[in-house]
């Protein structure tokens, strides 16, 4: 063991950097971004406000969003240089071609290399507009449609269920998807804003350090669980009667198989976005005339709850909301990136601004120094 050092798995309740952009308080279930209570935000912001507020830590007037969301309509078209890419890659998990299709961006900002404050809060819009059409356009490849080029005069939420699905969104849709995205932009040091952080911390660009963000949130223990939500549920099926929910349920209770969407790393109470997440579920399906998505989804929830104690977390009911949505299950993590790309880039503006490169020790365990050299004839 190295002296004086000492290792904590996971680096859990390691405090790694000071940041103003995100407040949480897991034993009380507070999520804020700047000071505002993520309730407040989920029932008032759009997702255009939120991301004024990462990025420079108030809320804007009406004429910083208008500003905002113009330079977001600017941004949002995808150039044709990477309409070609999309189509020449071949058949990949959606996360891969984010992560390939997003390192290839760069390539068209020419400020990509430009270090300036201004700049970089320029690619910060930059990289959140395109993202967003990225996931889109890759929907609607992967569905065997072409490209819907978006529409300035919609919003951020609105523009990616239309560019999605070919098909305006209802007023309903469009609030469920935009409190989406409002929930999911940032949540303090998560496993891929802390890599976006370390990559910036190298002073490389703001595109490379998305990248690692992506790279990162690939992993199936970051992101990836409202995926496995909706694939449990459809494996049970809409139509089961509660008795057949109770049973896989319990089935994988004894066989200690994970039920996913349920338990946090830092929440000891029920996630506080699972709360709004939870009602765009069932106000979606009884607008639809099918809450039974929903409902198995509570009888999970009761279930899960009473036997381990455990609460739903973002991904639990944010798999039945996006599937309401007619979002393809596929898309699911990369939705994550739409929404978080803003506080990933609010990260590294944070980072870039007060920086120092991040270089932690590690415990050594390893065998007893000094070893000495054996010839290898010898050894």
């Amino acid at each position: 063991m190295t002296a004086d050092l000492k290792a904590k798995a996971g680096l859990e309740d390691v405090v790694a950097t000071s940041s103003s952009i995100c407040y949480i308080d897991g034993d009380r279930g507070v999520l804020a971004y700047a000071g505002y209570d993520i309730h407040e935000l989920a029932a008032h912001a759009s997702f255009e406000e939120v991301c004024f507020l990462l990025w420079n830590g108030r809320l804007p007037t009406r004429a910083e969003l208008g500003d905002l969301a113009s330079q977001l309509a600017a941004a949002r078209p995808l150039p044709e240089g990477i309409l070609r890419l999309m189509r020449a890659l071949p058949p990949a998990d959606p996360m891969d071609a984010l992560r390939t299709l997003t390192s290839a961006l760069a390539h068209y900002d020419p400020e990509a290399a430009d270090r300036a404050p201004q700049a970089q809060r320029r690619k910060a819009v930059r990289l959140t507009a395109q993202i967003g059409s990225l996931v889109a356009t890759l929907g609607r490849l992967n569905a065997g449609g072409g490209p819907i080029a978006p529409d300035p005069a919609l919003g951020h939420a609105a523009n990616f269920l239309y560019m999605l699905t070919g098909q305006r969104p209802s007023a309903l849709e469009t609030r469920a998807f935009d409190v989406a995205l409002v929930l999911h932009a940032d949540h303090e040091l998560n496993a891929s804003t802390f890599a976006a952080r370390v990559a910036a911390a190298t002073l490389t660009d703001m595109y490379s350090a998305v990248v690692a963000a992506i790279g990162t949130l690939k992993g199936p223990l970051h992101g990836g669980a409202n995926a496995e939500v909706m694939k449990l549920l459809m494996e049970i099926g809409a139509d089961a009667p509660p008795e057949k929910v109770d049973e896989a349920v319990r089935g994988m209770l004894a066989r200690k198989v994970k039920i996913p969407g349920f338990g946090h790393r830092v929440y000891r109470t029920e996630d506080p976005r699972a709360t709004h997440l939870r009602q765009m579920s069932h106000d979606l399906g009884a607008r639809a005339g099918n809450t039974a998505w929903y409902q198995m989804s509570q009888r999970i929830e009761a279930l899960v709850l009473q036997e381990k104690q455990l609460n739903p977390n973002v991904d639990f009911y944010s798999a039945s909301t996006y599937h309401a949505l007619n979002i393809p299950t596929d898309l699911f993590t990369p939705i994550f990136a739409v929404s978080r790309v803003s506080g990933w880039t609010a990260h590294v503006l944070e980072q870039y601004a007060n920086n120092r490169l991040m270089r932690p020790r590690a415990d050594y365990v390893g065998p007893e120094y000094p070893q000495r050299w054996t010839p290898v004839d010898a050894r």
